[in-house]
């Protein structure tokens, strides 16, 4: 973690876990005493909260805010696995095991983090097995995320990570039956580094969508016009260029 200056103990209303998903049905006095074992600290946008390279094995959960957990390849490219929203947290790997950090965290917006010691997350997972239920779910939920990053890296070109990435976010037109769009659509470099290519990459595929008329772009939000032709380029084999 990086440094504490600034941080503090449990003292006053914003100092608390509550909120937390993973807490939720913990007894008022049990969660006050957590509370007041838990160091919190504010960290600006931008700012790296969390190092694969540093020690520490404390579990921190976003009060306020959100942060994504990412890591970077040899090149420095930027792989990106998850955004953690405020009541989530990261860090139980190595709070469970004493390892290194997996992934690195980083601040998208101003956050408050509480920072609890790996022995006390431990003592309440064997405390509360309904609190060890919900930290077992999450790995779970992790190990099938990578088996398909996994599959999607070995079978698929980085144009088709693209167009998946892309269809993974579509949600349906609140204002048009059987028309689809992406709202707010994600910076190129964020789109990337979620389908481990180049934001050149991603330039280069919205532009071809946008020419084949397959998607359109209009403010924040991308419509896709033909999702069933964006479907039918992710099951071509031809259509994976570059990385």
């Amino acid at each position: 973690m990086e440094s504490d200056k600034g941080a503090k103990r449990h003292g006053h209303a914003a100092d608390r876990l509550n909120g937390i998903e993973l807490l939720e049905g913990l007894p008022a006095e049990e969660l006050d005493a957590l509370s007041a074992r838990a160091t919190f600290q504010r960290y600006p946008a931008g700012t790296q909260i969390l190092s694969r390279e540093a020690g520490g094995c404390d579990v921190l959960f976003v009060i306020k805010g959100s942060l994504r957990v990412v890591s970077f390849s040899v090149s420095g490219r930027e792989v990106a696995y998850a955004v953690v929203q405020a009541g989530g947290y990261i860090g139980e790997l190595s709070a469970i095991d004493g390892e290194a950090r997996s992934a690195s965290g980083v601040a998208l917006e101003d956050c408050l983090i509480a920072s609890l010691p790996a022995d006390v997350f431990r003592e309440l997972l064997t405390k509360h097995a309904f609190i060890a239920l919900r930290v077992t779910e999450k790995l779970v939920r992790i190990i099938r995320e990578g088996n398909e990053r996994i599959m999607d890296l070995a079978t698929l070109g980085a144009y088709q990570r693209v167009y998946r990435e892309i269809l993974k976010r579509a949600r349906p037109d609140p204002l048009r039956a059987d028309s689809w769009l992406v709202y707010p659509l994600p910076t190129q470099v964020e789109i990337a580094a979620h389908a481990s290519t180049t934001r050149e990459t991603v330039a280069r595929v919205i532009s071809s969508l946008g020419q084949a008329e397959i998607v359109g772009r209009k403010g924040k939000t991308l419509y896709i016009r033909d999702r069933q032709r964006l479907e039918h380029l992710i099951e071509r084999t031809d259509t994976g260029q570059g990385d």
